[in-house]
């Protein structure tokens, strides 16, 4: 069992870049992990630049697929070096990074011993790393990232700019999804590099026709309470798929919270939405479902995955109604 790394408590911005940047040397190979999406992809390219001058080399690997049409429109149209990570040669890397994430949120993720660990979800313990900065109360990853930037110096180029600049805007649902005046702060450096032109493209890379069915699913499922919205989507071809739907149910009015479920890849995927009024996503998904799988997220959004296994293990089928009742059971709903 590795000693216990003593945790450090940093003053300022400048203090944490300082200790980041320590950890590595000119002969340093850094591979930065993500679980894709904009706000990951972002930060792990912010990464690459800051090490740029200081590292042999800085690869990005992703772990799963990307299926969104906005996230496979942002790496081609800003060009986001990355590989897969079943592709790499990962013992020919001597660092590794974990940004807007942490070693529970994936059972990849947690086979690795990292260097770093950088992320704004609410924090699930004091991870045993040299460098760890997690700041929940931030509404995207990439708002820590353009601090690190701005306080070593580093203007952005018009790529990095885009996708720190997208990448808030996502995260924040446009600052109706949380977010603190720092993200703000941030979000407004960034908008004099970024491209707008092809920030409308990303936007506007959202749906497959296919993807209408699933939509029509949703509504043909919908079952509607004072409490809010819930529908099952049964099996889908992507867990972002279910993200999606949960985002559009946020729009109608006088929803007060929103959940959404599938199956995928031998999962269910639970998606909680609210209206941010004195409420907390994050808590209920971990209440509701922390015994039985990850769980977690923020007080506007948050996300729940178990594995079918487990339920089966307790009589509960991926078929039929007893999915659905249990998981309106442990929601309450």
């Amino acid at each position: 069992m590795s000693p216990k790394m003593p945790r450090v408590r940093y003053r300022s911005v400048r203090d944490r870049v300082r200790a980041f940047l320590q950890l590595f040397k000119r002969n340093s190979n850094v591979l930065v992990l993500i679980n894709p999406d904009p706000d990951s992809m972002a930060s792990a390219l912010a990464v690459k630049r800051l090490l740029r001058k200081r590292t042999h080399r800085t690869v990005i690997a992703y772990i799963g697929e990307i299926k969104r049409l906005d996230n496979l429109a942002m790496v081609e149209l800003l060009i986001i070096p990355m590989v897969k990570l079943e592709k790499v040669d990962t013992d020919s890397f001597n660092h590794k990074v974990l940004v807007d994430s942490q070693p529970n949120h994936s059972e990849i993720f947690g086979s690795f011993k990292y260097d770093a660990i950088i992320d704004h979800h609410p924090k699930v313990k004091d991870w045993n790393v040299p460098y760890m900065d997690i700041r929940p109360k931030y509404g995207a990853n990439s708002t820590i990232m353009t601090e690190y930037l701005r306080e070593v110096g580093i203007k952005p180029s018009m790529r990095l700019a885009t996708a720190l600049f997208y990448a808030i805007k996502t995260d924040t649902a446009n600052f109706e999804r949380g977010g603190i005046e720092e993200d703000v702060k941030q979000f407004r450096y960034l908008f004099q590099y970024a491209n707008m032109n092809r920030l409308k493209k990303i936007e506007k890379s959202e749906f497959r026709v296919d993807d209408l069915d699933h939509f029509q699913t949703a509504l043909a499922n919908r079952i509607v309470t004072r409490k809010g919205i819930y529908s099952h989507l049964g099996k889908v071809p992507s867990a972002d798929l279910c993200v999606q739907v949960a985002d559009f149910f946020t729009r109608i009015h006088g929803v007060a919270w929103i959940f959404v479920s599938g199956l995928y890849e031998g999962k269910v995927i639970i998606i909680i939405r609210n209206d941010g009024y004195r409420k907390d996503a994050g808590r209920l998904a971990k209440m509701a479902f922390g015994d039985y799988g990850s769980a977690g997220g923020h007080e506007g959004a948050a996300r729940a995955e178990i594995p079918l296994d487990k339920l089966k293990e307790i009589g509960i089928k991926r078929y039929g109604s007893s999915l659905k009742s249990f998981i309106r059971k442990r929601l309450r709903f």
